[in-house]
Parts: structure tokens; sequence; C-alpha cells
């Protein structure tokens, strides 16, 4: 993988999370609440990656 497609990625991944937790917050929160966190350390990656 170029370095310059994995911030991409990490971005596309944040994304597809960001997504599950809001599908799934009505029905179990905690699930939804780990997909959240987990979206933010990828967003947040794909930003320090990309200075």
């Amino acid at each position: 993988m170029s370095s310059s497609a994995a911030p991409i990625l990490l971005l596309a991944l944040a994304g597809f999370l960001i997504g599950g937790a809001y599908s799934t917050w009505k029905t179990l929160r905690w699930l939804s609440i780990s997909l959240g966190a987990c979206a933010v350390l990828a967003a947040a990656g794909a930003i320090l990656w990309l200075r």
C-alpha cells in the first residue's frame, strides 16, 4: 500500500464505522459508542498521517 492511499483508506474506514454506529444506536448503545470511538481513532490517524 502506498503512503498516499493509507489516509484515504482510514477515512473510508472512519465513515464506515460512523455509519455502523448510527445504525446500531437504538438497539445496542454500547456497540454504537465503541464503533464511534473507533471511528474517531481512525479519522485521527488519517489526519495525523497527512501532517
